[in-house]
């Protein structure tokens, strides 16, 4: 699924909410090496079991994300703060996402949009 990405190509959006995205300047081999870290954390999280502590795991997750640029300081460097986890409507990106057609916002919201 495809989903509305922001023109500076910082977000995406998914589930009505802004998702920063991985860091463009990362090398194919960081990037590759990041991504495969983090699914095999999000693996061993789907199988831990009842009474099991999840956080190590769950370290291995952020770690992998602050590495790809998705969490952390951000990767850019023009002062822009950190939108992440706001909806694009209530954003400095309200402009753009209230002039998107509606079919591309539904792929952004699951047709629920601001």
């Amino acid at each position: 699924m495809e989903y509305p990405e922001t023109p500076d190509g910082r977000y995406f959006v998914s589930r009505g909410r802004l998702w920063r995205k991985t860091d463009p300047r990362l090398d194919d081999t960081t990037r590759r090496a990041a991504i495969k870290r983090l699914m095999q954390a999000r693996r061993d999280i789907g199988r831990i079991g009842d009474g099991d502590d999840p956080s190590e795991a769950r370290a291995r997750v952020d770690a992998a994300k602050r590495e790809l640029g998705e969490r952390g300081p951000v990767w850019w460097d023009d002062g822009a703060p950190d939108e992440g986890g706001r909806a694009p409507w209530n954003s400095s990106y309200a402009e753009w996402w209230h002039a998107l057609p509606e079919a591309i916002k539904d792929a952004g919201t699951g047709g629920k949009t601001g």
